[in-house]
C-alpha cells in the first residue's frame, strides 16, 4: 500500500506555482537578454562605422604615398559617404572609391561630449584644423574634404599641415559616439569610443 502511495506522488508532477515561478524566471532573464542585446548591437553599429572611417582614411594616406599624388577624402555629411579622390592634376580628379556607412550611423557629434584627448577639435562632424588659418575644412553644401599630401601628412588647400577629428554616432539611442582623429605632421590615425564617461582609445 505505501508503495502505491508513493508512485502516486512521483505521478502528480509540478504545481501550477511552481509552473508560474519557472515561467517567471524566464521572461525576467528573457527581458534582460534582450535588453543586452540591444545594447551590444548599438555597440558594434558604432564600431563599424569607426573602423570604416579608419578603413578609407588608412587606404588615402597609402594612395597618395604610392601613388605620389594628393587625395583627397570627402566626407558627406547629407548622405553619410566617404570618397576618395585622386588629384591627376590641377583640374582633373578620379574617384578611387565611395563607401556608405551601414546600420544607421551617420556623421554627426553627440551634444555634450567633450573633445577627444586628442583636442583636434569638435566644432562640427568633421573638424580639420592647423595653428596657421584656425578651423579649415573644403566645404560644398554638406561636402567636407581632408587630404593627404604624398608623404602621407595631412595638409589644407595650401599644403599646410593640419590635424583632424571625424565624428560618427547612431541618432535615437543612449550616446553611441565615436570618433577617428589624424595628427597631420605625421598621418597616425586612431580611433576613440565614448564609454558613457570618457573618450577611450580603441
Amino acid at each position: 500500500m505505501s508503495g502505491l502511495a508513493t508512485r502516486v506522488r512521483r505521478e502528480d508532477g509540478y504545481s501550477l506555482i511552481e509552473i508560474m515561478v519557472v515561467i517567471g524566471i524566464m521572461g525576467v532573464v528573457g527581458g534582460m537578454a534582450v535588453a543586452q542585446l540591444a545594447t551590444t548591437r548599438n555597440v558594434v553599429r558604432g564600431d563599424a562605422a569607426m573602423r570604416q572611417v579608419i578603413s578609407q582614411l588608412n587606404l588615402a594616406q597609402q594612395q597618395a604615398i604610392t601613388q605620389r599624388r594628393y587625395i583627397e577624402v570627402t566626407f558627406d555629411t547629407t548622405h553619410n559617404w566617404i570618397s576618395i579622390i585622386r588629384e591627376d592634376t590641377t583640374t582633373t580628379t578620379t574617384t578611387l572609391s565611395t563607401t556608405l556607412f551601414e546600420g544607421g550611423a551617420v556623421f554627426g557629434l553627440t551634444a555634450g561630449l567633450p573633445d577627444t584627448p586628442d583636442a583636434f577639435g569638435n566644432s562640427a562632424a568633421t573638424c580639420f584644423s592647423n595653428s596657421t588659418n584656425g578651423t579649415f575644412a573644403s566645404a560644398t553644401g554638406s561636402t567636407k574634404v581632408a587630404k593627404f599630401a604624398p608623404d602621407g601628412t595631412l595638409v589644407d588647400w595650401n599644403g599646410i599641415t593640419t590635424n583632424g577629428t571625424v565624428f560618427t554616432t547612431i541618432p535615437n539611442t543612449s550616446p553611441v559616439a565615436r570618433a577617428v582623429t589624424v595628427l597631420g605632421s605625421t598621418g597616425r590615425i586612431r580611433g576613440f569610443r565614448w564609454d558613457g564617461k570618457q573618450w577611450v582609445k580603441v
